[in-house]
């Protein structure tokens, strides 16, 4: 196994200890708040127990009490406990979530910048409809893919990567970057010896990586700011919509196909290689057909 292989495994077993962890958001005051609490509001229409946040994903995150609040709003709004123009009163945010203002302030900030709240002048904040939410922002993706959305959000997904990544692979063999090769097929040797030891983790990063780093390599600025996307659409849980999600043989074979097909500078090969590789489960060809033999 090469040290790359080996440091990023190690990596990977440490992370995952860390999100196995429960009792990471315990220490926060607002995730044992009870609805019932004397002077807290009452937030009608939401389920009772506001502390539902993903432990998987809040865990990963580490922000602190910003990056807990933005992540239990996030997900409220997302899955619908907060609909559209309900008004959000800091005030109350504070008392329930027993936050400071500060806390609040920010976390806000960053929900209107991902347009699920707007502030207004006179009008306060409110819930935006889904119509004005930036569903390509990460986070975003990963609340979506968590909540009652989670179906539509992994085949919305799925359809553009097909959109995205063969085209990404095409262009990407046109460059014939050495070092950019090499590492993509140290993901392929990571990918290799993780499967072997049943390592889902370890396959997943280096499958993130691995896309990301192809579609960044393109040469194209638009595909390159999707890279995000794509590594969003991989991280997050569900069951499999592609070859990338579920470690077997035929996957990590299309991603041989495609650094092999990368070193010889054939685009036509590497997109060919990549729709295959996004074809590899039948669930997938009812969104998009196989592609066809020329």
């Amino acid at each position: 196994m090469s040290t790359l292989a080996h440091t990023m495994m190690t990596a990977a077993r440490s992370a995952d200890s860390g999100l196995a962890n429960s009792g990471g958001l315990d220490r926060y005051p607002y995730a044992e708040a009870s609805a019932d609490r004397v002077g807290a509001p009452a937030w009608e229409g939401t389920d009772p127990e506001l502390g539902r946040v993903s432990r998987r994903a809040a865990g990963s995150r580490g922000r602190g009490l910003h990056g807990q609040l933005v992540q239990q709003l996030g997900q409220m709004i997302v899955s619908g406990d907060l609909g559209a123009d309900r008004p959000l009163v800091p005030e109350e945010i504070g008392q329930r979530f027993e936050v400071s203002r500060t806390v609040v302030r920010e976390s806000l900030r960053v929900l209107e910048a991902k347009g699920l709240v707007s502030a207004r002048p006179n009008v306060g904040t409110r819930v935006r409809p889904v119509s004005d939410w930036n569903l390509l922002d990460p986070d975003i993706i990963e609340w979506r893919a968590f909540g009652p959305q989670r179906d539509d959000q992994r085949r919305e997904l799925s359809e553009l990567r097909w959109t995205i990544e063969p085209l990404a692979a095409r262009l990407a063999a046109g460059h014939g970057r050495e070092d950019v090769q090499q590492r993509l097929s140290d993901m392929v040797e990571i990918m290799g010896h993780a499967m072997g030891q049943g390592d889902a983790l370890t396959f997943a990063r280096a499958d993130a990586e691995f896309h990301s780093l192809l579609i960044q390599v393109a040469g194209n600025r638009m595909l390159e700011h999707l890279s995000g996307i794509v590594s969003a659409a991989l991280q997050v849980s569900g069951g499999p919509v592609t070859g990338c999600e579920r470690p077997n043989e035929a996957s990590l074979a299309h991603h041989g196909r495609i650094v092999d097909a990368l070193a010889d500078g054939d685009g036509a090969a590497a997109e060919a290689a990549m729709r295959q590789l996004l074809t590899v489960h039948p669930e997938v060809e009812r969104v998009v057909p196989a592609p066809r033999e020329h």
